[in-house]
């Protein structure tokens, strides 16, 4: 329990329905202590309610989270830590999500070699909302192979079942378990576990990652009776049923995997979908009417472009990097340029940065718009790629070139 406090208290996150911070957990801990172990040990423990919380998805629809108390996740974290070396030696190698030691670009490695080694075709499979329709009876049974001790198997029940509270209104949860628990992930697993299995037994090349799976056969005749054949398993022994309008299957390159798509070659390549929800980002981070000064910005941008270079460096198209990093330097001028408003200030501004006061002073006067402007030599020469090395703006094309892609 103390480990696992340590590890949610560095999670940090947002209070619960209780409304008690993890700032607040300690003494909260120290005053109830006693009660809640006992609750833990005779198996009374009763979870509180879940804060449901929406967040908007790329396609426009919303994601259901849930948020328990923090110390429901320091619970959940302590059984985490107990059940998760139990059941990581019986995963399969094909799965990637929510491991210790693997990631998205393991599994995104992995399929490429499939498509190397002439697995061209895909089944890309979406689960319809996994999260909100697993079966507690399915899946309690699949846990009580492994778990003896029907106290903590009732614990886990109670957390399936713990109800929504979402603008206050209360929600009964029969199906489905909270994104934004601890043992989520791990109960996601061993509920997907049952279909890494199958598609073993069966001799298929896949990757799944959560409920994202794609299955890699060699022509599209394979491919769609794999499909029909998978979709039926699911919905018998697992209950679970296949989005149509979002499955298929087809060539690899006209698909995507993890935020990437593949190149003719096998290569991967950023997804076109990954590109616009990356730029929407830059355009929030660099809106002219922010009014904050440009040091600022770059510092808001930094993580972000670090955070995104280094989920997409396995990316092959070099290129893309460089367009992205003009790009932004671009909208970043613009940035600084209306910044000055006045021609006086943009005048004395760009003589500062080299610029001559001739050309400086027809920059100033001119009635081209921001955007236009910043792409004039001129504010090329005064706000150079060297001066944005200086002021410290991250370079994803510096940056990918520095990862060892062996």
């Amino acid at each position: 329990m103390n480990r696992a406090y340590r590890k949610v208290k560095a999670n940090k996150g947002a209070a619960g329905v209780d409304g008690i911070s993890i700032e607040r957990l300690p003494s909260y801990i120290r005053e109830h202590k006693e009660e809640f172990l006992v609750e833990l040990l005779d198996g009374s423990y009763q979870p509180e309610l879940v804060r449901g919380v929406q967040i908007p998805k790329p396609d426009g629809s919303k994601r259901q989270l849930g948020i328990p108390t923090v110390l429901d996740r320091v619970i959940q974290q302590a059984i985490l830590q107990i059940l998760e070396p139990i059941y990581e030696p019986k995963f399969s190698n094909s799965s990637y999500g929510f491991r210790p030691n693997r990631s998205a670009q393991m599994a995104l490695r992995q399929a490429r070699e499939y498509l190397r080694d002439g697995y061209k075709y895909v089944v890309d499979m979406d689960l319809e909302k996994f999260f909100d329709r697993v079966n507690h009876d399915i899946l309690m049974e699949r846990l009580s192979r492994n778990i003896s001790d029907k106290r903590l198997l009732r614990i886990i029940r109670r957390y399936l079942e713990a109800g929504l509270l979402q603008n206050g209104i209360f929600e009964e949860r029969k199906l489905g378990m909270p994104q934004g628990g601890n043992l989520s992930p791990l109960l996601s697993n061993i509920m997907l576990d049952e279909l890494d299995k199958e598609l073993e037994r069966r001799g298929h090349k896949f990757c799944r990652y959560a409920d994202d799976c794609n299955i890699y056969v060699k022509s599209q005749e394979a491919g769609e009776r794999v499909l029909k054949s998978i979709t039926e398993f699911l919905g018998i022994r697992l209950k679970l049923k296949v989005n149509e309008t979002k499955s298929a299957v087809s060539h690899a390159t006209k698909r995507k995997f993890l935020g990437y798509s593949f190149r003719v070659d096998s290569e991967l390549k950023v997804a076109n979908q990954s590109l616009v929800k990356f730029k929407n980002r830059i355009r929030e981070l660099t809106s002219r009417n922010r009014g904050r000064k440009l040091e600022h910005v770059i510092k808001e941008l930094n993580p972000y472009l670090n955070g995104w270079i280094s989920y997409f460096r396995l990316s092959a198209n070099i290129s893309v990097f460089n367009g992205l990093d003009s790009w932004i330097r671009r909208r970043l001028r613009c940035y600084r340029l209306k910044q000055r408003k006045r021609r006086y200030s943009v005048y004395k501004f760009l003589v500062e940065l080299g610029v001559s006061v001739q050309n400086a002073w027809k920059l100033a006067k001119s009635s081209k718009g921001w955007w236009r402007l910043s792409l004039n030599p001129n504010i090329h020469t005064a706000m150079s790629n060297v001066w944005f090395d200086r002021s410290g703006l991250v370079s994803l094309e510096k940056k990918v070139a520095s990862y060892n892609f062996n």
